[in-house]
């Protein structure tokens, strides 16, 4: 019987599961590598590579012949499915090597992977192929498992592995994936064979693991088993981690305040090429390293796993600021940091510089990607918040892989010029070219208020439709929930981040830009949507009703766009904010004098904000609604049977009513208005502000003068 008991990895096998799949290889190796993928100390998203070989039927010939299936590339093990694979002629993988080059002709290899294919609807080839073609066994599992590259980028890596695992792991010295790496891979093996030793595994120098096993199960048990090893080696030798505690961490609040009130300054520098998304942690591992004696000495030589490297750039930006610094003063702090970034953006130059090769595209971004603020945290910044969020999570990867290598010897990082070969590697940046354009919104941050239902839920619903992240916010944390779990449905985690915001409370309002900063870094997009309605005659209107819509739509506007104008000049990268006014704060309808004057000053103070807001490049204009009825708080609020009475019918009638008063005989939806709030933030009308779009129908009496 296998061991399954673990420390420092999970064990999920079910064997009734398995059995259901029992005849189906394919089938076993899909769900090994689920398995595998759901545990992120075994490998990080998107990393490390699986497979399985065969016996299949040759459909051209009706002969049987040894087919691979393997992950695809750019597939991750922990969500792969069959239609995420590749599968391959092994006879024709391997036959590659008659008409192979030599190394310095690899990336000409991966396209004749494509001769290569059994199965039609395959995915493409990754790179790893050949990594798995050249080694005999039926399964196999390459990973990026902390606990080993720890040891196989130490200093004395291979000398630990040999005496961890006395002989039974293999090692191969650093080298780019490629088709000379297959090769050596089984040279290793053949080497051990040669002297008697059946391997278990190879470890690759600064990159990763290989295991396997003849049925999935014995893969799975071998990978488990060699991995649970590392990590028991690793934790036996902790001591003085990172060479001790330098500095202490602020308390966790005042951690995430402090981290709130600096991500707008950061998003504005690393915004300097293009828009970027922001992600926070200060997750302890994090502060631990960032907190330590040796992080000066470790930060700058950046990673090691070619994974961990391409997610993260060459190395950090480590912040000269104490954990709680006066951040009030916006400019001092800019200024204070101006030449951290500027020095940054100085090394990566020289860096391309000095390793570019005649053929290398060009430069990219010189900003970077990891930001490490001692005491404080982690920010990390990229072109969404996936990228971001994962940037994040292969850096705490990258600072365990520094902590056990340090335990055991000495951290070493790859070489420079090796880094940049991975990092501007022609077969990476022609799948950087193969992917979508950008959407409209894509890197931009949008804060809808009263976007839990009706026109506020629609706008936000287009937004991340055309590429951005909303912050979702509501008084009704029941209402707010329900709206999260739909976006969640719809567009996934990484799109929404959510508040509770009573537009009419200051200190409310600063709380709710805080958030809005610790989800993703800043902001872009303003709408101020929140809002209420009453009908009734001036006579029948009470103060109170005055009050509180004055309060709600003409003091919350006032103070949320304070907020967030605050956020936008820390970032000083621009922005827009959309006012939904109405149709009413021009137009002298009957029972609307709290509603329409409260109206026609959100209009007016629109203006007012676009006047002053110019030179900070934060565009502001209207967009004036009419009887939008769909999902609306409004119209459930009494607003329904005060205009029926004003109009002399039934609510029943209401919408046709409102329809035929049109230009266009047309009825108006939340959508309508969300389209419009695109057209002002999309970037065809960024240089229009102080404007507004009616969405009516065409009401007559309401076209501007």
């Amino acid at each position: 019987m296998a061991n399954t008991n673990f420390k420092h990895v999970s064990y999920l096998w079910d064997e009734s599961k398995a059995k259901e799949m029992a005849n189906d290889e394919v089938a076993l190796f899909i769900y090994r590598s689920n398995l595998l993928g759901a545990d992120l100390r075994l490998t990080n998203y998107g990393g490390g590579n699986t497979s399985v070989k065969i016996t299949d039927t040759d459909p051209v010939t009706g002969e049987s012949t040894n087919v691979m299936w393997i992950k695809g590339s750019g597939g991750d093990i922990g969500t792969l499915t069959k239609s995420g694979c590749a599968a391959l002629y092994l006879d024709k993988l391997r036959n590659l090597e008659k008409v192979y080059r030599g190394i310095e002709f690899e990336d000409e290899m991966v396209a004749l992977f494509q001769h290569c294919i059994f199965d039609l609807a395959s995915k493409a080839p990754s790179i790893d192929t050949p990594l798995h073609g050249f080694l005999p066994f039926k399964h196999i599992d390459h990973l990026h498992p902390d606990a080993a590259i720890a040891i196989a980028a130490a200093k004395d890596g291979k000398k630990i592995t040999e005496e961890l695992f006395n002989g039974e792991i293999g090692w191969v010295g650093w080298q780019r994936p490629g088709f000379d790496l297959g090769l050596q891979l089984r040279t290793c093996l053949e080497e051990a064979a040669a002297k008697g030793i059946a391997l278990k595994g190879i470890m690759l120098g600064s990159h990763g693991l290989f295991t396997w096993g003849e049925t999935s199960f014995e893969s799975y048990i071998n990978t488990l088993e060699v991995i649970e090893k590392c990590a028991e080696y690793l934790e036996s030798n902790y001591k003085n981690v990172f060479g001790g505690q330098k500095i202490e961490s602020l308390p966790e609040n005042k951690r995430k305040l402090q981290a709130a009130k600096m991500a707008p300054v950061l998003r504005g520098f690393c915004s300097s090429y293009q828009p970027m998304i922001g992600h926070f942690t200060d997750d302890e591992r994090v502060l631990e390293f960032v907190n330590s004696n040796d992080l000066d000495r470790l930060a700058p030589l950046g990673t090691s796993c070619p994974d961990h490297f391409l997610r993260t750039k060459i190395s950090p930006l480590v912040l000269e600021l104490s954990p709680d610094q006066d951040l009030s003063n916006v400019n001092a702090i800019k200024e204070q940091i101006t030449p951290a970034f500027e020095a940054y953006r100085k090394m990566y130059s020289e860096y391309y510089e000095s390793c570019k090769h005649d053929n290398s595209p060009a430069m990219r971004d010189p900003n970077p990607v990891v930001i490490l603020y001692p005491g404080v945290g982690m920010f990390t910044f990229a072109k969404n918040k996936t990228t971001a969020r994962l940037a994040s999570e292969y850096y705490i990867n990258a600072i365990n892989v520094m902590k056990g290598s340090e335990a055991v010897s000495e951290y070493t990082a790859l070489p420079r010029q090796e880094a940049f070969d991975i990092e501007y590697w022609l077969l990476e940046e022609a799948k950087l070219q193969r992917m979508p354009k950008p959407k409209a919104l894509s890197g931009k941050v949008a804060f809808v208020t009263g976007s839990a239902g009706g026109i506020g839920k629609a706008i936000a619903k287009k937004f991340v439709e055309e590429g951005a992240v909303v912050v979702l916010n509501d008084i009704n944390a029941e209402r707010l929930a329900s709206a999260k779990d739909e976006f969640l449905k719809l567009y996934g985690r990484d799109s929404v981040a959510t508040t509770i915001l009573n537009v009419t409370d200051e200190k409310n309002a600063e709380t709710a830009m805080d958030d809005t900063c610790l989800a993703f870094g800043g902001i872009d997009i303003l709408v101020n949507n929140a809002g209420i309605s009453i009908s009734k005659s001036i006579a029948d209107h009470s103060l109170e009703e005055w009050d509180r819509l004055y309060d709600i739509l003409v003091k919350g506007q006032f103070i949320v766009s304070k907020a967030g104008i605050e956020v936008l000049r820390k970032q000083n990268i621009g922005g827009d904010i959309v006012n939904i006014v109405s149709k009413n704060a021009v137009v002298a309808g009957p029972n609307n004098p709290g509603y329409g004057s409260a109206k026609a000053a959100q209009a007016h103070l629109t203006r007012l904000m676009a006047a002053e807001l110019g030179p900070d490049k934060i565009r502001v204009n209207t967009v004036n609604p009419d009887a939008v009825i769909a999902d609306s708080n409004i119209w459930a609020g009494g607003w329904a049977e005060g205009r029926a009475k004003a109009y002399g019918i039934t609510v029943e009638e209401l919408p046709a009513h409102y329809a035929k008063r049109t230009l266009l005989n047309e009825t108006i939806l939340p959508e309508d208005i969300a389209n419009a709030c695109f057209i002002l933030v999309g970037g065809l009308l960024s240089k229009s502000t102080g404007n507004a779009i009616n969405v009516d129908g065409g009401v007559a009496m309401g076209f501007y003068r």
